[in-house]
């Protein structure tokens, strides 16, 4: 597996000032899995995904992403290496249209692939395609997680990573990104999920890890973390 692996963290600590947010954190992530990141509130779940792709200073550990040592990079160096962020709060530019919103993260991927084209994309997400001319801040919620989606694809990513996509959105849309979550891993991207809605993301993911305050509790197959009795201590249900 070592060969294939794009996220390699080890022990990895990361602090907000004084507080020891994060504790010896090990998470591999290989080339087309899909994998669950799980915990309540407060656990640490944002707080790694930030850490891994430089948002958190202070943070100790090894990191590396396709082979490339990344524990002091910064964000936009690790997102040059293939990883795509979709982070809570979507970041959609408000002043940009959704053309604009979507292309100016355009490129090839680490290979040259360019398959998620802009008509592509469009495609994928039929909301979108209505709303071409509309600004970012005219959009709904769930219109603006499908275009923080779509321009993560935009930039042909090997690994992309998903904080909290369906978090306050109407059931249909929820669906919706859902299909489109399962339609990026077949596609062959790789995928970090982080859903309140565990079930879902056991029943999309390969392997999954639980946090309880900063640190991993559980770690298995999605099949053996759903089987598992202290699943429910974990994550409060």
């Amino acid at each position: 597996m070592a060969t294939d692996l794009i996220l390699d963290a080890r022990g990895v600590h990361a602090w907000y000032g004084s507080s020891h947010v994060l504790h010896g954190i090990d998470l591999q992530i290989a080339r087309g899995e899909t994998v669950g990141l799980l915990g309540r509130n407060g656990m640490g779940k944002s707080t790694l995904i930030r850490t891994l792709l430089g948002h958190v200073m202070q943070r100790e550990g090894f990191i590396s992403f396709f082979g490339q040592d990344t524990s002091h990079a910064r964000p936009h160096e690790v997102a040059r290496l293939g990883v795509a962020y979709v982070p809570e709060g979507r970041g959609v530019f408000p002043n940009l249209t959704v053309r604009e919103n979507l292309v100016m993260a355009a490129r090839n991927g680490r290979d040259g692939r360019s398959e998620w084209s802009y008509e592509r994309v469009l495609d994928t997400f039929p909301r979108l395609k209505e709303r071409q001319s509309n600004l970012g801040s005219q959009l709904s919620g769930g219109e603006q997680q499908m275009l923080s989606i779509g321009r993560a694809l935009m930039t042909h990513p090997e690994l992309i990573i998903l904080d909290e996509a369906t978090e306050g959105l109407a059931p249909l849309i929820v669906n919706e990104i859902w299909r489109v979550i399962g339609e990026i891993s077949a596609s062959g991207i790789a995928t970090l999920i982080v859903d309140r809605d565990y079930r879902k993301v056991l029943a999309r993911s390969k392997r999954a890890f639980v946090l309880q305050k900063g640190q991993v509790v559980l770690r298995g197959s999605a099949e053996e973390i759903s089987d598992s009795p202290a699943l429910s201590s974990y994550l409060g249900v």
